[in-house]
């Protein structure tokens, strides 16, 4: 596993960051979980000339100072555990304001030891496919009239016109910043017209309330006008999830309709962190009115509180009747 980490990472910085030696560099990391222990020797056997600080081991105003000595343009890698907590900094936004480029792994404390050899895989970056498949699966969406999720349970039907689809494949040429949340993989959107959704999907994993994957026997979800209406066979713990969005929202919208690409993570292939797993090579949807993305009327960013990740079970997908993803493998 050691080997194909340190290859992932050099292809990483080289391919989707753009940064290697002699760029400056500077890692940061605590050393709360294994896979943020793996993860620093990993890119300190890449980057051995970075300067590397245990930010458990140092006082906050230090690692501030460290972060103030670097030139725009140097690179900022963040190995969280838990998310970093140092005062009123905001890592990755002021980072980016500060024109550093930054790879970011939150929540590693999440991923327990049976998982990391699917997280190491999960960083490999085949800049090629993800570039030609991402590109693709935007071009399609964007002019997009319909889209036909089918699964065990029966099919819903998303009626354009959709928003513009962002792009997560590491790819940042002409974007304001450098770098994200890693592993990638990822093409999202969500229709114009939000009540323009209706049927009926298998779910076979859905986020929880601390942020980790819960994973069963698939169940039904239910959905009519873009509104979740019913889940039979799910579990209590999802049916609590809809009965707290529904008490604070009224009602239990379907926005992002998500489609990862990483490769390396399927249905069998988990991961427990509900960022880390929507990356997915698969279909998933956020239950919530939530979206910062797209703004909607209606939905007040700061009145609206539920974001939830849950993932379909075993999709078919077709754009406009051209069948895209089939058997876990994206044709698009």
């Amino acid at each position: 596993m050691t080997e194909a980490l340190h290859g992932n990472l050099r292809d990483l910085l080289r391919d989707a960051i753009g940064h290697m030696e002699p760029t400056p560099a500077l890692i940061l990391a605590d050393s709360r979980s294994p896979l943020s222990r793996l993860l620093a020797q990993g890119y300190r056997a890449v980057r051995p000339e970075a300067a590397c600080l245990d930010v458990d081991a140092i006082a906050p105003t230090a690692v501030l100072a460290a972060i103030d000595a670097l030139p725009s343009g140097s690179l900022v890698v963040l190995l969280e555990s838990t998310r970093f907590d140092l005062a009123e900094f905001r890592f990755r936004l002021e980072l980016f304001k500060r024109g550093l480029a930054v790879v970011e792994h939150p929540h590693l404390g999440r991923i327990p030891d049976q998982e990391l050899s699917v997280y190491v895989a999960a960083l490999a970056h085949d800049r090629q496919w993800l570039g030609e498949t991402g590109r693709a699966l935007k071009a399609r969406i964007d002019r997009a009239s319909l889209v036909q999720v089918h699964t065990a349970a029966g099919e819903a039907r998303w009626r354009g016109p959709f928003e513009a689809a962002r792009l997560n494949i590491g790819d940042y040429t002409g974007m304001p910043n450098v770098g994200g949340q890693f592993p990638i993989g990822e093409v999202f959107t969500e229709a114009v017209d939000l009540q323009g959704l209706d049927g009926t999907l298998s779910i076979g994993a859905f986020g929880a309330a601390d942020f980790s994957v819960t994973f069963g026997p698939p169940f039904a979800l239910e959905i009519v006008a873009g509104r979740v209406v019913g889940a039979p066979g799910a579990p209590h713990a999802f049916g609590e999830i809809l009965a707290g969005i529904a008490a604070v929202e009224g009602e239990v919208w379907v926005r992002e309709l998500g489609f990862g690409l990483n490769r390396a993570i399927t249905e069998t292939r988990r991961l427990s962190d509900v960022g880390a797993y929507e990356r997915m090579c698969g279909v998933h949807l956020s239950l919530g009115a939530k979206h910062s993305v797209y703004p909607k009327a209606g939905f007040n960013k700061r009145q609206v509180r539920f974001h939830v990740d849950v993932f379909c079970a075993a999709p078919t997908v077709f754009i406009d009747a051209v069948l895209v993803y089939d058997a876990g493998e994206w044709a698009p």
